[in-house]
């Protein structure tokens, strides 16, 4: 058979290492997956040991306090930081938590978690070294999260004096996350679920998390001197 045959389809052109690999790479992945499974056994066992109901009482406890908005980011879980168990805390992520009002995903959890739920704070929580702010102060690269990395590349612009003004790469970064997490603090506060009698009694506080020391930082100064920010700034 000549290897010119054009009538032979792109994937039987592999050769038998090709396909082993692959076979191989699945039978990983499986097992890094299984390995989850193995682990959340062992940890509902162990908390169940410690804490013995424990996931008798959290069937009948969706009662959280506080409403967490945060970043996407493996290294900030928002439960763990704060010291709070599953059931005390109600968690929207996203990538640079972005509070964003045509975002039904993020409405839709203000509303259920001030009507529904009927929290009594809400905390946006931003952190150092995100990899959301190094992107917007970064060129477009044409990929599909430039559209949401938009809002903040708004918010760099608006504040493009007192980013500008800061001594290091570095420095602009970390300005940008503390003015990220204001802004969306205003967005929340801004929200017309935060207007409602319910909605009014609401809380809400802008922290920042350092990962290289574990540590929140409440930026409610910065937050309450801050204004909303006109869509004719963008421009």
């Amino acid at each position: 058979m000549s290897s010119t045959n054009s009538g032979m389809s792109g994937p039987q052109w592999f050769s038998t290492s090709e396909r082993l690999l692959g076979a191989r790479s699945t039978i990983t992945a499986v097992s890094a997956a299984h390995d989850l499974l193995a682990k959340n056994r062992e940890w509902a066992a162990r908390t169940e040991r410690e804490n013995p109901g424990f996931f008798t009482n959290l069937v009948h406890q969706q009662r959280p306090r506080y409403l967490w908005i945060g970043c996407s980011d493996s290294r900030v879980p928002a439960n763990q930081i704060v010291g709070l168990r599953p059931g005390e805390v109600f968690v929207h992520r996203n990538v640079a938590n972005l509070v964003v009002h045509s975002d039904l995903n993020a409405v839709s959890v203000l509303d259920f978690a001030v009507n529904a739920l009927e929290v009594e704070e809400i905390i946006v929580c931003g952190h150092y070294g995100c990899g959301g702010i190094e992107a917007a102060l970064a060129p477009e690269s044409g990929r599909t999260y430039d559209h949401w990395i938009r809002h903040v590349r708004d918010i760099a612009k608006f504040y493009r004096e007192d980013i500008d003004s800061q001594p290091s790469r570095a420095a602009k970064e970390r300005r940008l996350c503390e003015l990220n997490v204001v802004v969306q603090c205003v967005h929340v506060r801004e929200s017309p679920v935060l207007r409602t009698p319910a909605g009014r009694k609401v809380k809400v506080h802008g922290w920042i998390y350092d990962l290289a020391d574990g540590l929140l930082r409440d930026l409610g100064a910065l937050v309450d001197s801050t204004r909303p920010i006109a869509p004719s700034c963008m421009d």
